[in-house]
């Protein structure tokens, strides 16, 4: 085994997985802190309208973003297969053709984020006391949106080969100097809310740096070269095909978001400084999940490559049980400790309660956001994209804004937004454990694997 692998295909099953999850969890950890930072920071030191005008951003950013990480997630899985069946020189040219994805992607969405950022803005209802600063935000966001489509890319390819420590190490550094450019950019400077955007995009662009260092490592699998860098065609419509269905999950599951960032909008900034706020607060609480199930869907891809059809079987097992216990117990402490995490990002007391109302709606249903996620996991690792693309489009997109879009017509009240998630999630659980009790997931895996 070459240093910067690991084959997930040996070993003690819950072991590996666990062993995988875990640096994911930390790396997560750290990526949030870049948000978190900002929203800290601008909270204490510029006040809750510039805290609203990050918060404003945040959907609008997540909806831009989501369809070309999607896709590089689904490259991930291309990777994970062809290392799993030892297919190293396959393994290469997937690698230069998601890089090259990369940087088309990045280049593509500096130019939109830039030209669109008003009209998205306005188009989203975003308060005019707060506009200003938060085409700031945006802009700048997308200024290094290069940068910070080479992390996830760079970080999808080791996560891939199964090395989930050495994203970890780089992004540590870039955390701590995200931290530092907040400070100065914002007390020191005084630039304003949108310097801490940019402090954001430069600290990913260090962690991409970090990475790339990493990856031109010669005589290894994943060498990455500058002049292989292409894309390959072949290889280019597998990743389209594992990664397209992904993106669009990720960005229907952000156009529901930007739906609901319109109405909560429509409530002032209060409002949004408070939803956003808990905004935060779920997505550090939700780490231990997103990294488990990422751990699931490599676990999955690999050991389907190296044809271990059974230890698939049971990792996804292992998978979704842990999932739905990590995520209803995380959900129970998040809904006990609101009141003084959400004073965190800023102490006014209709900001505070406001987070704390869309907490208690939300939490305790935790367990069944958790099991779609390690559905939708399973189903990604076994080249079965298009089904968590359908659940998400369905549901958690179109019902969800039908209810919100229904429900606030009957009453103009802001716990219709908050009580369209967990009716959602209920909804997508249930046809996820159909299709997972029903479908016949892994020997049809296995017919395509004998067909190929």
């Amino acid at each position: 085994m070459q240093t910067g692998t690991v084959n997930m295909a040996r070993g003690d099953v819950k072991r590996v997985i666990l062993t995988f999850a875990l640096p994911v969890f930390l790396s997560q950890l750290f990526q949030q802190l870049y948000n978190a930072a900002d929203s800290l920071i601008v909270g204490n030191l510029l006040g809750k309208q510039a805290l609203a005008a990050v918060s404003s951003s945040s959907a609008l950013l997540q909806l831009l973003t989501s369809l070309m990480i999607g896709v590089a997630l689904g490259a991930g899985v291309v990777i994970s297969r062809y290392f799993g069946a030892g297919e190293d020189e396959l393994v290469s040219d997937a690698i230069h053709t998601t890089v090259a994805f990369g940087l088309a992607a990045g280049a593509v969405m500096t130019v939109a984020g830039v030209l669109l950022s008003p009209v998205l803005l306005k188009w989203m209802g975003t308060a005019p006391d707060v506009m200003e600063g938060s085409v700031s935000y945006f802009r700048n966001y997308f200024l290094g949106s290069v940068g910070v489509m080479l992390y996830n890319v760079f970080t999808g390819i080791m996560n891939a080969l199964g090395d989930s420590k050495r994203p970890l190490y780089y992004l540590i550094f870039s955390s701590v100097l995200n931290v530092i450019l907040d400070v100065l950019f914002i007390a020191g400077f005084g630039i304003g809310v949108g310097s801490a955007a940019t402090a954001t995009a430069i600290s990913q662009a260090a962690s991409a740096f970090l990475c790339w260092l990493h990856l031109r490592k010669p005589g290894t699998i994943y060498q990455l070269r500058v002049r292989d860098v292409r894309f390959h065609p072949a290889l280019m419509r597998e990743v389209i095909r594992m990664g397209l269905p992904t993106g669009i999950q990720n960005s229907v599951i952000a156009i529901g978001n930007v739906t609901v960032q319109s109405y909560i909008n429509s409530f002032g900034s209060d409002a949004m400084a408070g939803c956003g706020a808990y905004a935060k607060l779920q997505g550090f609480a939700f780490l231990p999940i997103t990294s488990f199930v990422m751990a699931l869907t490599t676990f999955v891809s690999q050991n389907l490559g190296a044809r271990e059809y059974e230890r698939a079987k049971r990792g996804a097992r292992f998978g979704i049980i842990s999932t739905i216990a990590m995520a209803e117990l995380i959900g129970v402490v998040l809904m006990v400790g609101s009141p003084m995490l959400a004073r965190m990002f800023n102490s006014d007391p209709k900001v505070v309660r406001i987070a704390v109302a869309q907490s208690r709606v939300e939490n305790l249903f935790f367990f069944l956001l958790g099991f779609s996620h390690a559905l939708a996991a399973v189903c990604r690792g076994a080249g079965r994209a298009t089904v968590p693309m359908a659940v998400m489009l369905s549901v958690w997109c179109v019902f969800r804004i039908i209810f919100i879009t229904v429900g606030m017509r009957i009453v103009h009240d802001i716990h219709i937004l908050f009580w369209a998630y967990p009716v959602t999630w209920a909804i997508s659980s249930a046809i996820f454990l159909i299709y997972y009790l029903k479908s016949d997931w892994l020997h049809a895996y296995e017919r395509d694997a004998l067909r190929r």
